[in-house]
């Protein structure tokens, strides 16, 4: 398994390049650069962007370096139809490293995030990872707390179906499914703060935030207290949208196996059904279950919960990086993309050594990467 474990890790350099080369050239042939969005804000509202942008500084992408001299003079001279002078534009590419050839700035960028220098925001003024550290405990609370409700509700309620399959237990909780399936996140969100966050009824659980403003001045028992009592609407919101798929995986590879001719043999050699399910039906239903972990944990932490944090006001990864899509942050958008890729890359790994643990009879060492 060690030399297994070794060749995929191997393959994960690869893989990562070729998603950040990938990426890099989707993005770069995309219309509207973070140049192209102050020029557009500059003929727009001269004043307001020079007082933002002649007295704040900015990186070049990817180099983590010292940030280069502050742009002032030409911005302020400029209003309007008037235009902009070529020399200030120019001024501007160099300041954001768009002077040197595409191919460079890849390279530069790579270079840094192998020792995961990740460099300073374009439009915020603040360096990536300080960025990303400050929004990680929202999408780490909803990631957590929504995958592992989802799975500790998704995989009982699937084998239960898969075992009574017919019955009217079946029947009543595939509604459940249905519903969970047919209703966006963000909808059973709305309803949810309609109902229960003073919309139009009850006003039980707060709207806004992952805290109260005074959670410094409480006891620990009531910040606990305080914290599930912000997180608990965004997570029920996202348990929602999620539960119904997994339920559905989960009865469909249960069955698939309760069908299979060992499960008949075991049955034959009179072997309870308790005895059957948890000791031969479990682990190979199990699997195909426990594949979809990683990506389903890194698509809630990272993307999946955006439409969430808009709603309920939380400030996390998602939000930050459509942020960045928006604006053209480049920093923002290929440093997370490439942590994130490199965290879901390991998380696959991962989850096959979790193969081996659910079934021994799997062995690695005879795979072939």
């Amino acid at each position: 398994m060690l030399a297994y474990i070794v060749r995929r890790l191997l393959l994960v350099i690869p893989t990562l390049f070729g998603i950040m080369v990938l990426n890099f050239l989707i993005v770069q042939a995309a219309p509207g650069g973070p140049v192209e969005q102050i020029l557009a804000q500059l003929q727009g509202t001269a004043v307001e962007a020079t007082a933002r942008f002649g007295g704040g500084a900015g990186t070049e992408v990817g180099t983590g370096g010292e940030a280069p001299a502050q742009l002032d003079g030409p911005a302020g001279s400029y209003r309007g139809a008037q235009g902009l002078d070529p020399q200030f534009i120019a001024d501007l590419e160099k300041q954001f490293g768009f002077d040197k050839p595409m191919q460079e700035r890849f390279f530069i960028m790579m270079g840094n995030y192998l020792t995961f220098d990740f460099g300073e925001s374009f439009f915020k003024d603040r360096k990536v990872v300080d960025l990303v550290i400050e929004r990680m405990p929202v999408s780490i609370s909803l990631g957590i707390w929504t995958t592992l409700l989802t799975y500790l509700i998704s995989i009982p309620l699937g084998i239960v179906k898969a075992v009574r399959d017919g019955s009217r237990f079946d029947v009543w909780t595939s509604g459940a499914v249905i519903i969970g399936n047919a209703i966006p996140s963000f909808l059973f969100a709305i309803l949810l703060i309609v109902l229960f966050a003073g919309g139009s009824y009850l006003d039980w659980f707060p709207l806004r935030g992952l805290t109260s403003p005074n959670w410094d001045e409480l006891s620990w028992p009531a910040r606990i207290a305080d914290y599930f009592w912000h997180i608990a609407l965004p997570v029920l919101a996202m348990v929602i949208g999620g539960f119904a798929g997994l339920t559905m995986l989960t009865k469909n590879s249960f069955l698939d196996q309760i069908h299979q001719q060992y499960v008949i043999t075991a049955r034959a050699k009179g072997l309870s059904e308790r005895r059957v399910l948890y000791g031969h039906v479990f682990r190979n239903g199990m699997l195909i279950v426990i594949a979809g972990f990683p990506s389903a944990f890194i698509g809630v932490l990272f993307t999946g919960a955006l439409l969430i944090e808009v709603i309920f006001s939380l400030n996390g990864l998602g939000l930050l990086g459509f942020e960045a899509i928006v604006q053209r942050d480049y920093p923002i958008m290929f440093g997370t993309l490439f942590f994130f890729t490199l965290l879901g890359l390991l998380l696959n790994i991962i989850g096959d050594v979790t193969y081996m643990l659910v079934d021994p009879r799997i062995h690695f060492e005879s795979q072939e990467v």
